[in-house]
Parts: C-alpha cells; structure tokens; sequence
C-alpha cells in the first residue's frame, strides 16, 4: 500500500505560501491507518521503549493507539497551561520569540526508555526540544518517529536521536 496517496495536500494552509501535508485521509482510511500503525510499530519497538510520548496535537493520535497496540504506556507533551497539576516545563527558541512545552511531574520516571512521537517532522524544533525535556527529568529518550518527514527542511539534523518515518517527501 502506498500510504502518500492517503495524505492529502491543503495548499496556503495556515497562510499563504504553505502546502500543508494532512493526515486526515489516513486517518479515515482503516488499512491505511493500520498500515501505518503496523509501520511504527517495528519501528519503534527496536527502541525498546517503557512509554510513548505524544507531541500536541496530532502526536497524540500517533502515539495513542501506537501505545495501545504495544501495550505501552504514553504521556502528553504540550504547550505550557494545558496540563492539569504540577508541570516540567522547557523553553525553546523559535525563529521569532521562544515557546515552552511542559509535561505533567511525575509522568516519566527517572531511567525509563521514552520514544517521541509526532505527525509530521519539519524543521525538528519542537521535537529537539521535546527530546530536551524529557532529557531533564531523566528519560532515556531512544528515539522518536513519525508519519511525514519533510526531508527538505533537514529537520532530522537538528536531532540528537534515531528517527523513523513513515512516509518522505524530498521536495
């Protein structure tokens, strides 16, 4: 199966000059969304992981059913103010102004093997900087992987893991 022909392509989306790959059409594709569950799974599993971590949004609905089918736990990361209780939060530069990230204390134990996950790797800032903060509360973060890869924005030289993606783009 072929699952780019399951991606669909939203031209100046957020804003002009943008083509946004969206993952909705696999999603509401069942083979194609089990495909690539499948897909990630053997990827992700030579990691060895103890809990996936899910990068807001659509890194929850990677994650999510990814954990489930593994039989693995998975934790939240997210923009700061959207987690209940105590957090560990991490800030990051952007190309204009900064961005902080949190998880919930306690959600990641010293030690544990975490894998990231997300929809789509751009330019690798939030998921570099997801990978720091779990780094500072003790995770063992083995790697990280995704649906899309747009290998043009060379986002995977940003990272300090192994990443795995499901489908590429080059241009």
């Amino acid at each position: 199966m072929n699952l780019k022909d399951h991606i669909g392509h939203v031209p100046d989306f957020p804003k002009p000059g943008i083509l946004f790959y969206d993952i909705s059409p696999l999603l509401a594709h069942p083979a194609a969304w089990k495909a690539t569950v499948e897909l990630l799974a053997g990827a992700v599993s030579r990691h060895k992981p103890d809990v996936l971590a899910g990068i807001e949004s659509r890194g929850f609905l990677v994650a999510a059913p990814l954990a489930l089918y593994m039989g693995l736990g998975f934790i939240m990361v997210r923009k700061r103010g959207k987690l209940p209780g105590p957090t560990q939060p991490y800030t990051y530069d952007l190309e204009y102004g900064s961005d902080t990230i949190e998880i919930q204390k306690g959600a990641i134990q010293p030690g544990q093997r975490v894998v990231l996950l997300d929809d789509l790797l751009a330019t690798g800032g939030t998921l570099a900087a997801a990978t720091e903060l779990l780094r500072d509360v003790g995770a063992d973060v083995r790697g990280a992987a995704c649906i899309i890869e747009l290998a043009f924005l060379k986002g995977r030289d940003r990272l300090s893991i192994p990443i795995d993606s499901a489908i590429s783009y080059d241009s």
